[in-house]
């Protein structure tokens, strides 16, 4: 391959990796771009993960054998097979070497032979291939994974050349990795809430458009849960906002611990003494019911004054739904109804006959348009 080839498929790895929006579609580009980038069949790249002492495939590309998925739920093979992951590689770079690629054949090592390999052996046999390339990946100083390309046999070797070359794709893999967790961490934080670990209202904004969008196109259930931690205020004003802040992870805890009573639903606090529970798919009563635990367990901590809780579901008698805003809304009323009348249970919008008091506070049309979340304290 020429060398403006050669600059042109790094460029292209890199370009692959720089576009994807998550995790696993930065391995596949990885793996794409170093595959077409040394003319290979087959790629794979694999971390190693140092607690469980295992080299674990993240991603397959290419020409893939019936027992090589995509993305492996289960891959892994043990680091004392693969000894160059902890042992050549290892005393190589700690001793001021270059963590270089090598090549192995069906026949066995070839150029840049860190030792021989049986298991790589006989896998190259066992799938039809003729050779392999395998590039240590070197993230912050350590060792991170490898990035693996083979050839069918009855192709082309790879030669000296091919191996020189990996070992610069795959030091551009290991920026484009650190580039993504880089990412991944500011996304983290980004719909993260700091205090209780939860998601947070960013978060809640953007899965819950992805929801009604959803119920819009087929149908499928959305719910939310909206509830005020009660005396949250006294706890900072007599016992000081270290325990008001202790009062609130442990809220945190069990809403996180009732929400897991939905598969799938997103646990979040909104601000201030606000939380939610956004469940999507699920049916109401499931949802009300939890809604239910949730406000009896919150009356069981030690500080505090229990929850007022309300819930507003698509598939109950409150009209179309086709805004998360007037989801929202119609949580928030029911809510505020359930702090009103000191509700020791949730409230549910449209449960109250057709003339529903919540639906009614929610659609009040002088406050339709505002594009602000609903707010109803001290109304009368």
């Amino acid at each position: 391959m020429g060398e403006d080839r050669r600059l042109a498929a790094v460029v292209g790895l890199a370009q692959g990796m720089a576009a994807a929006r998550t995790p696993r579609e930065s391995w596949r580009a990885a793996a794409l771009g170093a595959c077409r980038a040394l003319a290979g069949g087959f790629a794979a790249l694999s971390v190693w993960e140092r607690d469980l002492g295992r080299l674990r495939v993240l991603v397959n590309v290419g020409d893939r054998s019936a027992d090589e998925d995509e993305f492996p739920e289960d891959e892994a093979y043990p680091v004392h097979q693969f000894p160059e992951i902890t042992e050549f590689l290892h005393e190589r770079w700690v001793s001021g070497g270059e963590p270089n690629a090598w090549v192995e054949t069906a026949r066995g090592p070839a150029a840049g032979q860190p030792g021989y390999c049986h298991q790589r052996v006989a896998a190259l046999r066992r799938r039809g291939r003729g050779s392999c390339v395998v590039a240590p990946i070197v993230l912050h100083g350590r060792a991170w994974g490898e990035l693996y390309v083979a050839r069918s046999a009855g192709t082309p070797v790879f030669d000296r050349a091919d191996a020189d070359f990996a070992t610069v794709l795959a030091a551009v893999v290991a920026a484009g990795i650190a580039q993504t967790e880089r990412l991944e961490e500011a996304r983290r934080l980004a719909f993260t809430d700091a205090l209780t670990g939860l998601a947070n209202r960013r978060a809640v904004d953007v899965r819950l458009e992805e929801a009604i969008e959803r119920h819009r196109a087929d149908g499928t259930t959305v719910s939310l849960v909206v509830c005020d931690l009660n005396g949250l205020k006294r706890v900072n004003d007599t016992r000081g906002h270290a325990v008001g802040d202790r009062l609130l992870e442990r809220f945190g805890s069990v809403l996180s611990l009732c929400g897991a009573m939905l598969p799938g639903a997103l646990a979040a606090r909104l601000g201030g003494d606000e939380f939610c529970l956004l469940a999507v798919g699920q049916p109401a009563d499931g949802v009300v019911k939890v809604a239910g635990e949730l406000c009896r367990r919150a009356a069981e901590l030690e500080l505090g004054e229990g929850v007022a809780c309300g819930v507003a579901s698509t598939e109950d008698p409150i009209g179309p739904v086709r805004s998360a805003r007037r989801l929202f809304r119609l949580a928030d009323a029911a809510q505020y109804r359930a702090k009103a009348v000191r509700a020791a249970r949730p409230v549910v919008a449209g449960r109250e006959g057709p003339d529903d008091p919540v639906v009614r506070l929610a659609d009040e049309p002088s406050h339709e348009g505002s594009g602000e979340r609903r707010r109803f304290r001290g109304r009368p």
